[in-house]
């Protein structure tokens, strides 16, 4: 007998959950990758230089990770698709650069609860007028939106148009916990800030997605009519988890602030950037709670790195989007117990290893001879 409760999951198996807290329970793997997982986030500033990898870049991707964390709160459990989340990450960016450049806040958490407030009545305000709408009118929507936030930083001389603005007062970078840093110290500081602030959201995203208002939400995007019908205000739990996401997305964008010390439109609220969110969440898995964070610092260091290893470093990264939509549907972290599944599958059934291939091989001749007869009708308008 297991020491550990035996749970049953969405799939009817029984499983052995090691608990961690109050409704939060682990299967042995997943608690040896959690472990790794925390390891590798405190070890990260240290270990990251060992392989030739820098780990301010990481620190980024894990922003923007967090951004798509939030908004994977509407992608996994009302379906609803946001191409407007730069928004809330660039208000969370400006609202640090404005009190910073024009108020004289020198106190860094004080700034980042700044860029919270701003980021999160933002997310208040547009989730009010796009919570009534699904599909491609939300998805537009939302886009509209995020392009009027960026062409009136782009024009305003508040903002200082397309040359941003500094965080900085008087030439220094930001106090932390109202103490003065080296360079190093700085971003030691800040990193491990955020990282533990990041784990307490993350643990409070866990907790709400499975409360009664996370059922509610998976509830809307099954079957809008039907959640309607058995009492459950649509508009108002839309608006809610829109306020939520955003608020992940300004405390992201504020902490970036931080870190660059320089705010501009195109880096933080560009509708490009609103696209790479959505993609961190598909190509970690957004069917899981980490996935965009995984996701999130696999697409920043690509798109940082790849322009050094090809010319079209663009071209790269969709290729990577088009392999994860084709063979990883689930993405990289949700795919995961699935080629746990598929190892030990062919391990207990070696001689099912060449029917995979043979069907692999018929699967990409399949898809060459599609190519092919697609080209000669564009080209000779014929099969």
């Amino acid at each position: 007998m297991s020491r550990f409760p035996l749970v049953e999951d969405r799939d009817g198996q029984t499983v052995v959950r090691i608990p961690l807290t109050r409704g939060l329970g682990l299967t042995p793997l997943q608690t040896v990758f959690a472990f790794l997982g925390l390891v590798g986030l405190f070890a990260l500033p240290f270990l990251a230089g060992l392989v030739g990898l820098s780990w301010e870049r990481l620190f980024r991707g894990i922003l923007f990770g967090l951004a798509a964390v939030g908004l994977n709160l509407l992608l996994r459990h009302t379906e609803l698709v946001s191409f407007g989340h730069a928004a809330f990450f660039g208000g969370g960016a400006y609202g640090v650069a404005v009190l910073a450049a024009h108020y004289n806040v020198s106190e860094g958490l004080l700034l980042l609860l700044g860029a919270v407030i701003v980021g999160t009545t933002l997310a208040v305000v547009i989730g009010y007028f796009v919570a009534g709408y699904v599909d491609i009118y939300f998805a537009l929507l939302t886009l509209a939106f995020n392009q009027v936030l960026f062409a009136t930083v782009f024009r305003s001389g508040f903002f200082n148009y397309n040359d941003g603005l500094q965080v900085r007062i008087g030439g220094d970078r930001p106090t932390l916990f109202f103490l003065e840093w080296t360079t190093l110290g700085y971003d030691l500081v800040l990193y491990y800030t955020t990282i533990v602030l990041m784990l307490v959201m993350l643990l409070a995203m866990w907790k709400l997605i499975n409360s009664p208002f996370g059922r509610a939400l998976d509830a809307i995007g099954q079957d809008r009519t039907r959640a309607r019908f058995i009492g459950i205000p649509v508009e108002k739990y839309v608006w809610l988890s829109f306020t939520i996401s955003g608020l992940y997305g300004a405390f992201a964008g504020g902490v970036y602030a931080l870190l660059r010390l320089h705010v501009q439109p195109e880096p933080t609220l560009y509708v490009f950037v609103s696209g790479e969110i959505l993609f961190m969440a598909i190509l970690g898995g957004f069917t899981t709670l980490v996935g965009p964070l995984i996701g999130g610092i696999i697409l920043v260091y690509l798109l940082e790195a790849a322009r050094f290893w090809v010319e079209y470093y663009h071209a790269l990264t969709g290729l990577v989007l088009l392999a994860i939509v084709f063979f990883m549907p689930k993405g990289i972290v949700g795919s995961l117990p699935d080629f746990n599944a598929w190892v030990a599958g062919r391990v207990r059934e070696p001689g099912r290893l060449q029917e995979d291939v043979r069907s692999a091989t018929a699967a990409v001749r399949e898809g060459v001879d599609r190519a092919t007869t697609t080209v000669r009708i564009i080209v000779f308008g014929v099969k």
